[in-house]
């Protein structure tokens, strides 16, 4: 399977050769586990949770699942090192994996969006996420595909730092419920139909503005 950012295109190579690995940034621990830091976490968890596969792996200082879809290998991993080390297991499982680069897609909460968008991009910079900028360091590119979700900025006073570690707030539980399944669909698109036909599809008007 040779994949392209616009389409799809069957060749002869081997299943175990065309394999995807998804990531969802976030921090270990329980004081962490609803904090709006760690969204690229429970969009891996609510991946599990509908495709029917178990992060029962612990590999290269991550929680592994995988599965086989249409004779390839989809991989979801979720990082056991703090945010800013993230890179170190990404870039072993790339390695071992043997995963294209474009067949990598890094899930990971973004400020600068609001609260309940996503926006898909192909390439770019960290913008600050420290998550982000780890795993450009480690893979010595930029050039990997990457899921952005919106956390909304913090008003008032509050730091970033502080808001980013908190926990979703109650009123707000709906709105990430229907983040979360707007995020699942998306990573599925990306694997099956390609980068492009996902940035169309959930880019959306957040990219007209």
């Amino acid at each position: 399977m040779r994949f392209l950012f616009g389409r799809r295109e069957k060749s002869d190579e081997t299943p175990e050769q065309s394999s995807f690995l998804i990531v969802g940034l976030g921090n270990p621990g329980v004081e962490y586990r609803s904090s709006r830091h760690n969204v690229g976490f429970m969009v891996i968890d609510r991946l599990a949770n509908e495709l029917g596969f178990k992060l029962s792996k612990y590999q290269f200082k991550a929680l592994v699942g995988s599965q086989i879809q249409d004779g390839e290998k989809w991989i979801f991993a979720k990082p056991q090192t703090f945010m800013n080390l993230s890179g170190t297991a990404v870039g072993s499982l790339i390695k071992f994996y043997k995963v294209p680069m474009e067949h990598l897609m890094i899930i990971h909460d973004d400020i600068d969006l609001p609260i309940g968008t996503i926006r898909i991009r192909p390439k770019g910079g960290s913008a600050g996420q420290k998550g982000v900028n780890s795993i450009i360091e480690r893979l010595g590119t930029q050039d990997f595909p990457r899921l952005r979700v919106g956390i909304g900025r913090p008003s008032g006073q509050r730091t970033a730092a502080n808001y980013v570690l908190a926990d979703f707030q109650k009123s707000e539980k709906i709105l990430v419920d229907e983040l979360l399944d707007k995020c699942t669909e998306a990573v599925k698109t990306f694997i099956q139909s390609g980068l492009n036909i996902a940035m169309n599809q959930y880019n959306g008007e957040i990219d007209k503005e």
